[in-house]
């Protein structure tokens, strides 16, 4: 990456998406923190406790950590190790830079087609063929939305799912495909993500893929900082 590239949205549309996206994670942060303290208030002064709120905090931090993934490809906040690449030449790290983005867009493809076939029985949709690449629908496979999570309580706002794909059962709890559908989501996002990075990389705005330079920007800071000091 070039250390002098930043993220910086450009139109209205990208303006909002990247709110968007810092708000939900905010959001998940957040939850998380306010449901595992009046959890542990419950629990150490009232002798009560919230027996849903541990599974709902282990699902927004898997949604955390998978759209988390996604948003880092996007402002170039992963970890990489550019010792060997700084080595070559500004044409020799565009190409390293161009077969790891390749690299990287091959595995994003197979990630999408493994979370849509392990989500897609829970909504009672068609998982994909075969083994890397799809190859057809699988109108056989058997549909898994009656699937509940232990604990999470069924919200009144999510009944209609159960005509949906429930085929008019109830849920006594919120059925798996609401906390699985990230699977897809942020699978997608990562490979519009790394398309969006591989595209960089072809215009020369940056030289790798998602190499982060934040170690030196830290000592540039505290040198910047003694300096004035």
């Amino acid at each position: 990456m070039s250390a002098s590239w930043k993220y910086e949205p450009k139109t209205k549309l990208g303006r909002f998406v990247h709110e968007f996206e810092e708000n939900a994670i905010a959001l998940m942060l957040g939850l998380m923190t306010a449901l595992t303290f009046i959890n542990v208030i419950r629990r150490y002064v009232f002798n009560a406790s919230l027996i849903w709120s541990l599974e709902v905090v282990l699902v927004l931090f898997a949604w955390l950590v998978l759209f988390g993934i996604a948003y880092g490809f996007k402002v170039t906040a992963h970890l990489g190790v550019d010792a060997v690449t700084n080595l070559l030449s500004h044409r020799g790290r565009r190409i390293a830079g161009l077969l790891s983005a390749a690299i990287c867009l091959f595995y994003a493809v197979l990630l999408l087609k493994g979370a849509w076939d392990y989500w897609a029985p829970f909504a009672e949709l068609k998982p994909t063929t075969g083994r890397w690449f799809p190859t057809g629908i699988d109108w056989g496979a058997r549909g898994t939305s009656y699937f509940e999570t232990d604990q999470i309580p069924m919200p009144g706002f999510l009944k209609w799912l159960e005509d949906a794909i429930n085929y008019g059962e109830t849920y006594s709890k919120m059925p798996r495909v609401v906390p699985y559908v990230i699977l897809p989501i942020s699978a997608l996002l990562i490979l519009v993500r790394i398309v969006q990075a591989t595209l960089r990389i072809i215009k020369g705005e940056q030289n790798s893929l998602i190499v982060s330079h934040e170690a030196e920007d830290a000592v540039e800071e505290v040198a910047a900082m003694n300096r004035e000091a």
